[in-house]
């Protein structure tokens, strides 16, 4: 099966195995599933109300809203995936479903051009009083960048021209212009969705106002302030208790507590974070700004070496969705959303198109192999809002831990990790190649081929492979000139050769962590990469308190754990000998086909006493690992990445 998109001027097409079958599961699965829980069709799940919520507005059917503030954010994620599908599946159906709800959006819209359900229906005369807490700008931000994809997939302009008018009005609104107001939002996302629509229209002022939202927020006096002022005035509702504002982290929570050049460290709701940092860096490429590229690569540092767990998760805490100190990697009770992944994902991108280096696209595939797809079931219909590294006995089946679920649930009453992950899975093939003027790089290895020009020569390269579960890779050259090919020899890859045309290279001089090979080219010229896929033993830093005298299990980009159904109940009873041989095997029929691995191991005979003098009786066990994207597919239990070793 082919799958084909347009990224700028390259054309990727996705012939992976592995991805294919994700992306087909999106288009065929998800995107309907998706569709009926907006429209409140699936059984024995909260309501989700959001297209009866513009249908209300456009006065087509009568109620009250309901939902959450941003509901109509669920709408624009399903639009934007609905967009990165079609391109890949044609689907004049599902088109004509997305041009509807489209066509409904600008019926529901205000003469000037405002649109946001919740406002429209419960505070009517209070736009723009809370952009703290309400989501308003949140809202319009995935709104643009559906309304961007849409229009780049279809070539169709009614979306874009709806967005534009939102836009226009948001730009009469905010401003440091004398009578406008001097705000931003709470929950950043316009300031991505502008930059893109610059990108797309060539518009300056769209990349103005995002740089205008980026750098007011944070400044003094604290705009946030001053708007709990006029709302208190007003007689506005608030969303939160103002004396527990924000989870007690003050305005750090949103990141407002500094303006964004004095920021080096990652704090607060790790989700607006990433979409906070993924726009500063975005920025910072579209306006040369090295200063600002210092301060994204400062937070990145901050983030990747300190507070990002094994699987590319992040939020050490619970408690406001957030990054907690240094280092302070909880395992059962983090939080580590899906969306901070799909976030840290966007954030990746956006500096190696500032900076092509290895440790972005390092962390780039950390995220998608492991933290991003665990938040969904291999059958597209049940969802992690909270993906744990570790389920232990006493938590499996308890009700008051709602954080923590052990399994994947139907929907949500915030519904915003499902649609985030289909759409990025969906557009998975803009995340693999970047380019310079003379430089094609390759940072993912997706089976399929990418047509583009490198400083004016028509190229195409066609990858071939079994990755990640396999390490050889063919890569055919369509294209006669001179031109750079820039191959990412992975952070995690110990033992790599290459060779082009059967002629072996010296992987020596790397750019980055990338090969370079520049060379006049000529047509059906083939490289061959092949990267040693070993089972890795992975051990923490030893300021990560909890991980020490454990090991976590690494092959390639995929990180494994261990399952109940595999291993019996009582998993922190488990100990991994250092010697024990560990051995990896492909099986067809398992979890859509996975490579699984077994050892040998010990397990810590259980006993009625809390505490004992002798140390416990160790029996022999075989252990069984899974990749820890596919946990919880086939029953409840307990789960456990990090595992004792003696």
């Amino acid at each position: 099966m082919e799958l084909s998109s347009v990224n700028n001027n390259q054309k990727v097409t996705v012939e992976d195995a592995f991805w294919s079958n994700y992306k087909q599961l999106v288009a065929e699965q998800v995107i309907p599933y998706q569709w009926k829980a907006l429209n409140d069709q699936l059984p024995d799940t909260a309501p989700s109300h959001a297209i009866e919520n513009f249908r209300i507005v456009a006065g087509e059917a009568k109620g009250d809203y309901y939902g959450t503030v941003f509901q109509d954010s669920d709408v624009a994620k399903w639009l934007e995936t609905v967009a990165y599908s079609l391109r890949s599946f044609p689907d004049s159906e599902l088109e004509e479903a997305a041009d509807d709800v489209i066509s409904l959006m600008g019926r529901a819209q205000a003469e000037d051009g405002y649109l946001n359900t919740y406002y429209m229906l419960v505070e009517p005369d209070n736009r723009w009083t809370n952009l703290r807490d309400n989501h308003e700008l949140y809202c319009a931000g995935h709104l643009v960048e559906a309304a961007v994809a849409y229009y780049e997939t279809t070539g169709k302009r009614a979306f874009l021209d709806i967005m534009e008018d939102y836009v226009e009005l948001i730009r009469s609104t905010f401003g440091r212009e004398d009578g406008k107001l001097q705000g931003y939002p709470g929950h950043p996302e316009i300031e991505l969705a502008l930059l893109r629509l610059f990108d797309t229209t060539g518009k300056r002022e769209h990349l103005e106002l995002a740089a205008y939202f980026i750098e007011q927020r944070g400044q003094e006096p604290h705009y946030f302030n001053m708007e709990k002022e006029q709302r208190q005035s007003l007689g506005a509702p608030s969303t939160w208790n103002d004396e527990n504002t924000n989870f007690r982290l003050g305005y750090a929570y949103m990141q407002a507590h500094l303006p964004v050049r004095q920021q080096q460290e990652a704090v607060g709701h790790s989700v607006r974070a990433m979409y906070l940092y993924a726009a500063m860096a975005y920025l910072a490429r579209r306006t040369d700004d090295a200063e600002l590229q210092a301060v994204c690569d400062a937070l990145w540092d901050d983030v990747t070496n300190r507070k990002m767990y094994i699987t590319g998760g992040l939020g050490s805490a619970v408690n406001g969705e957030a990054f907690t100190d240094a280092y302070d990697l909880p395992n059962d009770s983090m939080y580590c959303e899906t969306c901070a992944s799909v976030g840290l994902v966007f954030w990746a991108k956006q500096m190696l198109l500032l900076s092509p280096d290895r440790k972005y696209a390092d962390v780039l595939e950390r995220a998608i192999y492991n933290g991003t797809i665990s938040g969904m079931d291999l059958d597209g219909k049940r969802f992690f809002y909270v993906n744990p590294l570790e389920v232990n006995a006493y938590q499996v089946g308890r009700k008051d831990q709602e954080h923590v679920k052990q399994e994947r649930q139907k929907w949500f009453a915030c519904a915003c990790c499902p649609p985030n992950l289909a759409r990025l899975i969906a557009s998975i093939e803009d995340y693999a190649y970047t380019q310079s003027k003379d430089t094609l790089y390759t940072h993912l290895y997706l089976a399929g081929t990418v047509q583009t020009t490198i400083d004016d020569v028509p190229v195409k390269l066609k990858q071939s492979h079994q990755y990640p579960w396999e390490g050889s890779i063919t890569i055919t050259v369509e294209g006669t000139g001179q031109f750079r090919l820039a191959f990412r020899i992975p952070g995690w890859c110990q033992e790599a050769t290459t060779s082009v045309n059967g002629e072996v290279l010296a992987i020596d001089d790397m750019e980055q962590g990338y090969f370079i090979l520049d060379r006049e080219w000529t047509t059906e010229d083939r490289i061959e990469l092949h990267f040693q896929l070993p089972v890795m033993r992975v051990y923490s830093n030893p300021k990560i308190g909890m991980n020490q005298g454990q090991v976590a299990l690494q092959r390639g980009p995929v990180v494994y754990c261990l399952e109940e159904v595999d291993n019996g109940k009582s998993l922190a009873g488990l100990r991994l000998p250092r010697e024990s041989e560990i051995t990896a095997a492909f099986e067809e029929d398992l979890l859509n086909g996975v490579v699984i691995l077994e050892t040998d191991g010990l397990k810590a005979a259980e006993s009625e006493a809390l505490y004992q003098t002798d140390s416990p009786v160790l029996e022999p066990v075989r252990l069984r690992a899974v990749p820890y994207y596919a946990w919880c597919n086939r029953q409840a239990g307990e789960m456990r990445i990090w595992i004792h070793e003696t």
